[in-house]
């Protein structure tokens, strides 16, 4: 019976929301045909955070978030390979930054 249980805790627990609860698009940055901006319109659009599509080795593409502290004094790395989106841990990211004085680049691989 425990095999039963932890199978079914291991598809809630070890996944991702279907469908992610964000979504990644481009927004202008106001100049003239400048460059464009990629945004998660779900959570609070800040200047010090910067949205990246990143490429694999293997091709795949992963979202990323960077925060920037003003001053900080060196870079955290969040990496997770499951069971949570950029649009649920972004607040935290935030959070994090802030209250640590540091940057934060966190991101989810689902492979």
């Amino acid at each position: 019976m425990g095999g039963v249980t932890s199978s079914i805790a291991a598809k809630f627990a070890f996944f991702p929301p279907q469908p992610p609860s964000y979504t990644v698009v481009a927004a202008e940055t106001g100049a003239e045909s400048g460059p464009t901006r990629l945004v998660i319109p779900e959570v609070p659009i800040k200047d010090n955070v910067d949205v990246l599509k990143l490429r694999t080795r293997r091709g795949n593409e992963i979202v990323a978030v960077y925060v920037k502290y003003h001053r900080p004094t060196c870079t955290m790395l969040y990496s997770h390979g499951n069971a949570a989106d950029l649009g649920q841990m972004f607040e935290l990211f935030v959070e994090l930054s802030n209250r640590l004085r540091l940057n934060v680049m966190g991101y989810f691989s689902p492979f």
